[in-house]
């Protein structure tokens, strides 16, 4: 068997996809750490091993993400804009228009055309508020994990306003509002609204059906919350936060 491995090398997570042809095999994330080449490189043995391959198997490996060029292993390279578009275009069999990556550092709108090239793109200004990493605060300050917020938020009973747009500020509205006896749920759930405006103002105009993908896609919570806010259906894949790495395997020479 000869596979191919796509590696996206994020901001806060490094994802491997192996593939045969275009049938996913094995996945796998890890944590970004330092040395991402090493933790790159353990990530596809693991995965290699697991179905009983080896690196001789590769027909070819391809990186994307902001540390593509760290693994230098990798004799292809390609930006996440296009790895994003012909992963969620094939996942999607092709019916996604408009695609909504949410990723740790920042959050991209994707305008796809009916054969999955980009006609437009978007990309939210340098701050944090919006992304995965302002999850991941939130979750520091409520103490709970982000696996847990679609149940928490679920149970919430009080609508409350998040105002900041700033992921600094964001943080000490938090703590006001946990001060003042805000239940947990009640914050999460205006957390995923406060998000879902953010994006929304992103996505604009943008017409078709709208998937979601990018790690903070794995709560439900946030697609429902840009549900009100953009007044259509978004729908999410599979292993969202596996969408680009599969791309990047998907564009193998």
């Amino acid at each position: 068997m000869t596979v191919r491995i796509g590696l996206d090398l994020g901001s806060t997570a490094v994802k491997a996809v192996i593939l045969d042809g275009d049938r996913l095999l094995w996945r796998g994330v890890r944590p970004t750490t330092p040395g991402q080449e090493a933790l790159a490189s353990a990530l596809i043995d693991e995965g290699l091993g697991e179905l009983g391959l080896n690196m001789t198997q590769a027909s070819e490996v391809v990186s994307t993400g902001y540390g593509k060029k760290l693994f230098t292993a990798a004799p292809t390279r390609v930006d996440e804009i296009t790895a994003n578009a012909a992963g969620a275009f094939r996942l999607s069999g092709g019916e996604a228009r408009v695609v909504i990556n949410v990723g740790g550092q920042d959050v991209k709108v994707l305008c796809l055309d009916e054969r999955g090239g980009v006609t437009d793109f978007k990309m939210n200004d340098k701050c944090a508020a919006g992304t995965g990493r302002f999850l991941e605060l939130a979750a520091r300050i409520l103490d709970a994990p982000i696996s847990d917020f679609d149940g928490l938020a679920e149970r919430s009973t009080e609508e409350v306003e998040l105002n900041s747009t700033c992921a600094v500020f964001a943080e000490s509205e938090i703590v006001s509002l946990l001060a003042r006896g805000v239940k947990r749920e009640d914050v999460i759930k205006a957390l995923y609204v406060s998000v879902a405006r953010r994006v929304a103002a992103l996505v604009g105009q943008a017409a078709g059906v709208v998937y979601l993908d990018g790690g903070a896609a794995v709560n439900r919570g946030l697609a429902s919350a840009l549900e009100d806010e953009l007044f259509t259906d978004v729908r999410v894949l599979d292993a969202p936060q596996f969408t680009v790495a599969y791309g990047a395997a998907l564009l193998a020479r």
